[in-house]
């Protein structure tokens, strides 16, 4: 046996499993970090209209929907280091058309493709698929702390990410590139896509998990799946609105940050968000599942409203981080909750199925907050979603509260 944190596992299940996940999303989250925080500056300096960045925000969104709906449903053979494979790749293909085109039309029709994250979060294919290799490696308890070393794992990748963005962009003005030297983000962004694939190819040949199999296989927990499916979607909805890329067009416009200082805010976020990762395991055990995840993420969108009444950029800031240190600490425990209520032979299909519905409430609505920004600096976005969140908290508590585990 081998220990992965304190997590005992048969040696073979972490070396071709649970290792590559961990370690790749790290790296794949500094990626996602930088990205998200250099999205609204480097169109902004391209002179695209605020609403750009809700395009193409949603795009993102729309396109890791639909890459799922296509993986689950018309490739089930299609196992989770092939997944991540293909969305690597394509990770790398997205980078360099950011890089290189001035066109709005064609950076949409790229951002289809699916794995451009606008946010600290990852809604796209890449997430079931891990979340399968987990999933299947851990129980109980033991699968909420591996979830939330997860999540810590991708929240402090992010975090560096976006602390980095401000060097990275120094840098691409220092070779005199456009839009301020962000032009550079989106071909780091490719770099690290081509890093993580040789670990990938490796993993491909070993790997013997479930395949990533079509949402229709869900067997007797078909119905409360699907009521929990539905609620998780009214808390993406409002996501959609305060994700990163919306969050820096914020204060782009609200306080004429620079997109060093952006970075630096969003990489305090993620770091607060890492941190609140360790303390879930521990909550929920003591008070329970879904006692963690409304009791944790009421008052982080509550904070979310204040943010767009702070007087000064000092006061958004702290309420921001405070807002971080809450807001994602519900995600370990909710997937544990998703797998506490199925039986092992759904894990792939529930997996699935949770994340479509979440991925394309989330696509619905940052091209209402982009446009929005668009008519006013003032924080409207941050008002919707948090209200919308604050609906699925109340929800949630009042119809899965009886359902509630310690984990």
């Amino acid at each position: 046996m081998k220990q992965l944190n304190g997590l005992k596992l048969p040696s073979q299940t972490l070396d071709a499993r649970v290792g590559v996940v961990f370690a790749t999303r790290g790296i794949r989250g500094f990626a996602d970090g930088l990205m998200s925080a250099g999205l609204a500056a480097l169109l902004v300096g391209r002179g695209f209209p605020e609403s750009a960045i809700g395009q193409i925000s949603t795009a993102t969104l729309l396109g890791s929907a639909l890459a799922l709906v296509l993986i689950t449903r018309f490739a089930p053979v299609m196992r989770p280091y092939r997944v991540l494979l293909v969305m690597s790749a394509l990770m790398v293909v997205t980078g360099v058309v950011f890089a290189t085109s001035a066109s709005l039309l064609v950076l949409v029709a790229v951002s289809l493709l699916g794995p451009l994250n606008p946010s600290s979060g990852d809604v796209s294919p890449l997430l079931p698929a891990e979340q399968t290799v987990i999933g299947g490696a851990f129980e109980g308890a033991a699968r909420t702390r591996a979830l939330a070393r997860f999540s810590l794992i991708a929240l402090s990748g992010a975090s560096c990410g976006a602390f980095m963005l401000g060097p990275i962009s120094h840098l691409g003005q220092r070779w005199n590139m456009a839009a301020d030297g962000v032009a550079l983000v989106p071909l780091v962004y490719a770099a690290v896509g081509l890093l993580v694939i040789p670990a990938y190819i490796v993993s491909v040949g070993r790997d013997r998990s479930s395949a990533v199999t079509a949402p229709s296989r869900l067997g007797p927990s078909r119905r409360v799946i699907r009521e929990l499916t539905a609620v998780f979607a009214l808390d993406s909805a409002g996501g959609g609105m305060v994700i990163y890329s919306i969050i820096a067009l914020w204060m782009l416009k609200r306080f004429d940050f620079s997109a060093g200082r952006v970075g630096a805010v969003l990489g305090l976020m993620s770091l607060a968000s890492a941190t609140s990762a360790l303390l879930a395991p521990r909550i929920s055990a003591r008070i329970g599942l879904v006692e963690t995840m409304v009791l944790t993420h009421l008052p982080a969108n509550v904070l979310i409203i204040a943010v767009a009444f702070a007087p000064n950029a000092t006061v958004a800031v702290v309420l921001l981080v405070l807002r971080s240190l809450l807001s994602q600490m519900d995600v370990p425990p909710r997937v544990s909750f998703v797998m506490s209520l199925i039986t092992p032979e759904e894990r792939s299909a529930a997996t699935a199925f949770t994340n479509l519905p979440r991925s394309i409430a989330t696509a619905s609505t940052p091209l209402l907050g982009a446009w929005l920004l668009q008519q006013s600096s003032f924080g409207w976005p941050l008002i919707v979603g948090g209200a919308l969140k604050i609906s699925y908290d109340v929800l949630l508590w009042v119809r899965f509260r009886s359902r509630s585990v310690r984990s």
